[in-house]
């Protein structure tokens, strides 16, 4: 669990901006499962500090149900968590993405309200304790913030978050979290629950499942190229949010390498818009968010970044939504005139996900 903040994260250009190499999956690293303690489902007691910064010592209670699950056999880890007392509820997610080359872990929060996704917490665990960092504006403020896991147990652990106003002489802690885990066997409450929501939160509803995948990747766009390099394998898509949200784990091998990346798409109901947000296993990053709609049986999804320094558009979109479906990226140099497809992706249903599952 981690504080909201707002920001877009400019990496993964190497993922789906199509550089050359794919050789992506490395043998497991030493801190690839920091996280495991908290794999499951925990009851939570938290307490938040209504007014941080302000020399408040007023408090809310909430209950709650974490739930956390695996991607890459520990590399990285998606949780849940819905909590509320009375008026008082909210819910969101975290994140937390491994990285292989820095022995570090990034940590990033969306809060359900707006499904946007916050800045990267930054850190790692030593003897037991995980401390991860970073810079936020708090009521108009600059300040420190802080995430502290510790005293996990095979049943337990526990969470804080502090805000520093002082480059970290001192810290105040306004979130704190207790977890227990739910017994084997004991009813599991449903954190991701879906109310009554317009249907464009459920516009991801027909890829949950598990598809076959056939990649066919342009080496070198915008250069000429006219070489593709073929990738197999299979892309597993599971709720979050009771649909609203979705993460798409995909794992594909070819001739240039193992390829093993996720989507983590969120709906902003605010705006009405979806967000693709993409990483490579021990990457540890979030790439720029790309933006869109689903109008007329198709997505299109859109950002602004760079390649070999020069400022392009990406066009991502979602066709044919049925049993069998197709998908290409594209980029242009010329503000969106004219554009160059440098990849396409076609799918199979392999296995549907049940009603109960949707």
């Amino acid at each position: 669990m981690t504080g909201v903040s707002k920001r877009s994260v400019h990496v993964l250009v190497g993922l789906m901006l199509g550089v050359s190499s794919l050789v992506l999956h490395a043998q497991p690293a030493d801190g690839d499962h920091d996280f495991d303690f908290g794999i499951g489902t925990f009851t939570t007691h938290i307490k938040m500090l209504n007014h941080p910064l302000t020399g408040s010592t007023d408090w809310t209670e909430l209950s709650g149900t974490v739930k956390t699950r695996k991607i890459w056999d520990g590399g990285g880890n998606l949780e849940e968590l819905e909590a509320g007392s009375g008026a008082s509820h909210f819910q969101g997610l975290t994140l937390r993405l491994y990285n292989a080359a820095t022995h570090q872990w990034s940590l990033y929060w969306v809060d359900s309200d707006d499904g946007t996704v916050g800045n990267a917490m930054v850190g790692s665990f030593k003897q037991g304790r995980g401390a991860f960092y970073d810079k936020e504006t708090v009521n108009g403020r600059a300040v420190l913030v802080r995430d502290i896991y510790s005293e996990a147990t095979p049943n337990t652990y526990h969470f804080e978050e502090a805000y520093s106003p002082d480059g970290g002489k001192t810290w105040e802690t306004h979130f704190i979290a207790n977890l227990n885990r739910k017994a084997p066997g004991a009813a599991q409450d449903d954190a991701s629950s879906a109310s009554a929501e317009p249907a464009a939160q459920h516009d991801f509803d027909w890829q949950l499942g598990t598809w076959r995948i056939h990649m066919s990747r342009l080496k070198d766009p915008l250069t000429g190229s006219h070489t593709w390099a073929p990738l197999d394998g299979t892309v597993a898509v599971d709720r979050v949010w009771g649909g609203r949200a979705n993460l798409a784990v995909i794992d594909t091998q070819g001739p240039s390498g193992h390829l093993q990346f996720l989507s983590l798409r969120l709906y902003n109901p605010k705006k009405q818009q979806w967000s693709l947000n993409f990483a490579k296993r021990g990457g540890g990053e979030l790439g720029i968010p790309m933006v869109g709609v689903f109008k007329n049986g198709s997505g299109e999804f859109y950002s602004k970044d760079q390649l070999n320094g020069h400022a392009i558009d990406c066009r991502f979109i979602f066709s044919q939504l049925k049993g069998a479906a197709s998908e290409e990226q594209a980029f242009s140099s010329d503000a969106g005139k004219t554009w160059e497809v440098n990849w396409i992706n076609n799918s199979s249903l392999a296995t549907q996900a049940t009603t109960a599952m949707r």
